[in-house]
This record gives structure tokens, sequence and C-alpha cells, in this order.
């Protein structure tokens, strides 16, 4: 009977710790292929967004294409340059054929700054295919939730200047704008390509 009520016990240990686990990874709302207990998506979902040119978009507005998409900002001194330079190298390592089927997007988490001239010329400073898009304060909130994105405003400086911390991945979406998996940063060029293939 002891045995039985140890067996018992390291049984309810093992099931606590694994639901300990899976509250952290929600709390920390990082990108997963699947959320849930019922294994529904957790990543992307419907937005509304400003382009370069000042027309509001959204996921439909894209259909048909994969969406390759990072959240960051134009001030960023270094994360968001690497990881969309990352994105414009893989691109280039594609075909012709398979660059036509996918959108690169950059979607701004620093609307005060970002204005639609801005992320317009930002992001086609890294590859001439991507996109910048921003939006209203609220507008900007909602994407980032969809797509769990953390993001804050730091402290400005003596000049007013400040930073954003923000989370750094790079997500695909498929053409019926489902999330397909993501690159975490600091991934190759190289990988991000044969990942992009893989996916079409």
């Amino acid at each position: 009977m002891r045995w039985l009520i140890y067996g018992v016990a390291a049984v309810a240990l093992i099931v606590a710790a694994g639901i300990a686990v899976l509250a952290v990874k929600v709390i920390e709302g990082g990108p997963t292929e699947t959320g849930g207990l019922m294994g529904q998506p957790s990543v992307g979902g419907p937005f509304e967004l400003v382009d370069g040119d000042g027309r509001t978009v959204t996921p439909a507005d894209f259909a048909g294409k994969y969406m390759v998409l990072y959240f960051g900002f134009t001030y960023c001194p270094d994360v968001c340059p690497t990881e969309l330079i990352a994105i414009a190298d893989a691109l280039d390592l594609l075909t012709p054929e398979q660059r036509a089927r996918i959108q690169p997007i950059f979607v701004t988490v620093d609307p005060e700054r970002d204005t639609p001239a801005v992320v317009k010329d930002y992001a086609s400073n890294f590859h001439p295919q991507m996109i910048g898009l921003t939006g209203s304060p609220e507008q900007i909130r909602e994407a980032a939730k969809a797509y769990r994105v953390y993001y804050a405003k730091q402290e400005a400086d003596e000049n007013g200047n400040y930073q954003m911390a923000h989370s750094s991945f790079i997500y695909v979406m498929g053409p019926d704008g489902r999330f397909l998996r993501h690159f975490s940063m600091g991934t190759s060029p190289e990988e991000i390509a044969e990942g992009l293939r893989s996916a079409m």
C-alpha cells in the first residue's frame, strides 16, 4: 500500500510539473505552432494596419502569399537591422519564382515615431520586396497581441530619445493566413531560406 501511495504521489508531481511548464510558456507568450489543449493555432490573426502609402491593410491583402513578418522599430540600433538583413539575404537565396510567392513585412512597435513614410523608406532599404506597416497605438497593440509580440517603451533620456524593448522572432504565415513556423533571433539566412523552401 505504501508503494502505491508513493507511486500515485510521484505521478501527481510529474503532472503538476508539466502543468507548471505549460503555464510558463503561456505566460511568456513566445510563439508556438499550436496553443491550448485543443491544439488551436496561437500565433497570427486579423489585424488592421497602415502601409507606407497610408492605405489600410489587413491579412486579406496578402492572401495567397507567404507572409514573413518581423516586429521592430526603425530606431533600433542593432537587433532589428540584423534580423531584417537576414530576411533579405534569405530571400536572395531563393529563386525568382519562390520570391514571388513571399511578402516580407516589417511591422513597427513604435508608431509614435514610425510614420507610414518612415516605415516605407526603412523597409525598402533592406529589400525591394519588403514593405513597412504602422498604425495607431491601438492597432499596433492588437497586431502584437495576435502574434504574441512583447514590446515596451523604455524611459527617455534627457534629450527625449528612447528605445523600445521587444521580442525578436521572424514569423512565417501560409497563403491561407495560418501560422507555419517562426525563426528565432540569430537564425542564419541559409537556415531561413531552407525553412521557407520547406514551407512552400
